[in-house]
């Protein structure tokens, strides 16, 4: 707060550089972290947040008769303009902005004030989301091959590599050691991708200090113990991703690249990838393109091919398919270094690692390829993004030209990422915002100094927890283009200007609602519906049973009730029906009231219960209806029906025809 001289201007405009509307009036705060504006006229208070860190630059104009301009660019290709009523209060914000946007300790950058509200072990578990020895593991290493060597476990023979490092297991500690002292900054060939299918490797370091005639046995020992370790390839391919005129350049100095007279069995390759220095100019002009009002056609053409951005793009993209060739279809390991090997090898081992490995193009696995190829292996965050005050000449947008190259791929190949371009642009925002501490420092040792990992927090875990922001809605695991390697064309016309990177701020070039937002809407939706669906499913399903039960249940009782009927007309059954052996005549249902009553019973008899159980013929099946009365209620005993026919020889001999 003391470098705060003004903490709120009132009556400050705000342009919009792109649409040309009229300007927002707005009250404008300075705070410890953020510029603030705040629109009076807006319904919804709306609110313009910029945090200090993302400011690159700051310029006051010459003031005019509507009061005094102040423009701010930002790292993440924001351009906003002010114009402040008073000049001494533009000058006071100016000047404000100037030492905020340029902290110069550690302690001053927002990471170690910004408070998620996390437990400690939830932010231990952040951290352990990219859990480097568990992707090593997921590679298959160690192995018979290669083994994990703790020779820079104090960092006290490379201090910009990470303390764990795989080296070939036939590489003795003298040869590591002496290798590092012929390699500059000590960055002497370890693993960085290792293919499981041919045992082909993607290994790592800095230029060679060979000078004009220079040589190291134990570096020759290195690079065969490398070669060795790949059974499958009688050669090494050594990748300088330099122009030739720069490595020969570096000769002078005592640096250069490999002999190919002193390392045997290596093919070396140089592969034109320009400087950090020709890098920023290039994103420079870039940028004064994106900023044109209104410019024509043949204007906007000129100026992106003036830049040469996408050509620099397209030999990062380049180097990268020729090592992933080298390894998927020649089965070779490759050694890939540049200078100091924490630039443009960075961009081209994880180009290379994408195109192979079907894993790193999900959204943990892309994490992690960051962790490990751009953190761990010490690319230098803080002077790259510029993060503290220092020198101009060290910032270069080499990690903004590989989510580039990434997001050239996601254009040709749509299915085959499980992230989004949000993922690709809040990874980059976040890069330069400060706001988390995964790309604050130069390497593992300042970060282990500062304590990062107790004092700060991880996007890894931020990103994580609202992974489903970033989900492509294209992606299919089944799918040709998710597994296996990715071929890319490198034709000029499969190039193009990513506009929702450098221009994304300006709402006026976008369209109203993207493809890919609209695929996400159509998800949500059907997600919504699915569930919907699956909802009434159970509620059918628990209907279903209930009526089930109910039928169940009447069924039980509808048969009660017929065992109870059926009981009290046990008597019909046929063996219940005899005459001493012989059978009777019978009336069937079918034959009606008038039969049954042309034959003669009397009423007044009265069956025996006991001579039906003694005289029944069960063989017979056959009713003896003269033991039967007229109304079917009683029996008669044989006896007795005998007698009855005999006092009547009319009825007798009727029954008998």
């Amino acid at each position: 707060m003391e470098y705060i001289r003004t903490p709120k201007v009132e009556n400050v405009r705000l342009l919009d550089g792109v649409l040309l509307k009229k300007a927002a009036v707005g009250s404008l705060y300075l705070t410890a972290t953020h510029l603030i504006f705040v629109e009076h006229m807006s319904e919804s208070q709306k609110e313009t947040w910029v945090l200090h860190s993302q400011i690159c630059a700051v310029e006051k104009q010459a003031t005019t008769a509507t009061g005094c301009p102040l423009l701010i660019r930002c790292k993440n290709f924001q351009v906003i303009q002010f114009i402040i009523s008073q000049e001494r209060d533009c000058h006071d914000i100016y000047i404000s902005l100037i030492r905020l946007s340029r902290p110069v300790n550690y302690e001053e950058l927002y990471c170690f004030s910004f408070n998620p509200k996390q437990e400690k072990d939830e932010r231990a578990r952040g951290w352990k989301l990219t859990y480097l020895k568990a992707e090593y593991n997921r590679m298959g290493l160690p192995n018979s091959f290669w083994q994990v060597s703790h020779v820079n476990r104090e960092y006290g023979v490379c201090d910009t590599y990470p303390a764990e490092l795989y080296v070939p297991k036939s590489a003795s500690i003298p040869v590591i050691v002496g290798s590092s002292k012929f390699r500059s900054r000590g960055r002497f060939p370890v693993l960085s991708y290792f293919c499981q299918d041919n045992n082909a490797t993607i290994c790592r370091s800095s230029q060679p200090l060979s000078g004009f005639s220079a040589r190291c046995l134990e570096d020759e020992q290195m690079l065969q113990a490398i070669r060795k370790s790949n059974p499958g390839s009688d050669f090494l391919y050594v990748v300088d991703t330099r122009p030739k005129l720069n490595a020969m350049a570096n000769r002078a100095a005592g640096k250069g690249y490999e002999n190919e007279d002193n390392y045997s069995n290596i093919k070396f390759q140089f592969l034109g990838i320009e400087n950090i220095h020709v890098m920023r100019n290039s994103l420079q002009k870039l940028l004064d393109v994106c900023e044109l009002r209104s410019p024509s056609m043949s204007d906007f053409l000129w100026g992106l091919e003036n830049s040469g951005w996408l050509k620099h793009i397209k030999a990062i993209m380049d180097a990268g398919i020729f090592i992933a060739k080298a390894v998927a279809e020649e089965a070779a390991s490759v050694l890939v270094h540049c200078s100091d090997g924490w630039d443009r090898t960075a961009q081209v081992c994880s180009i290379a690692s994408l195109l192979l490995d079907p894993h790193y193009r999900t959204l943990k696995g892309f994490m992690v390829l960051i962790e490990k190829d751009w953190v761990s292996f010490g690319h230098k965050f803080n002077h790259r993004c510029s993060h503290l005050d220092g020198d101009p000449r060290e910032v270069s947008p080499v990690i903004d030209q590989f989510f580039d190259c990434v997001w050239q791929l996601m254009e040709q190949f749509p299915c085959a990422f499980e992230f989004n371009e949000g993922f690709l642009v809040h990874i980059h925002h976040h890069v330069y915002s400060c706001q988390f501490g995964n790309f604050i420092c130069n390497n593992n040792k300042e970060s282990k100094a500062l304590r990062i990992k107790e004092k700060t927090h991880s996007l890894w875990a931020h990103l994580w927890k609202n992974c489903v922001d970033y989900k492509n809605p294209l992606y299919r695991q089944n799918h040709s283009q998710t597994q296996g390697v990715l071929r890319p064309h490198t034709a000029p016309s499969n190039f193009r200007f990513w506009r929702s990177m450098y221009n994304r701020f300006e709402k006026g070039m976008h369209p109203r609602q993207s493809v890919t937002e609209f695929l996400m809407a159509v998800r949500e939706e059907t997600q919504q519906l699915e569930e919907e669906l699956e909802m009434l499913e159970e509620k059918l399903e628990i209907q279903d049973k209930s009526h089930l039960k109910n039928k169940s249940e009447k069924t039980k009782l509808s048969h009660k009730v017929e065992i109870s009927v059926s009981d009290q007309h046990l008597a019909n059954m046929p063996q219940d029906y005899t005459n001493n052996g012989r059978p009777f005549t019978s009336c069937s249902p079918s034959q009606g009231h008038e039969d049954s009553d042309s034959i003669i019973l009397t009423h007044s008899m009265k069956h025996s219960d006991t001579d039906l159980s003694a005289n029944s013929d069960q063989e017979s099946g056959v009713a003896d209806l003269n033991c039967r009365s007229p109304s079917g209620g009683d029996f008669l005993s044989s006896e007795e029906g005998n007698k009855h026919l005999s006092e009547y020889p009319e009825e007798a001999a009727f029954a008998v025809a």
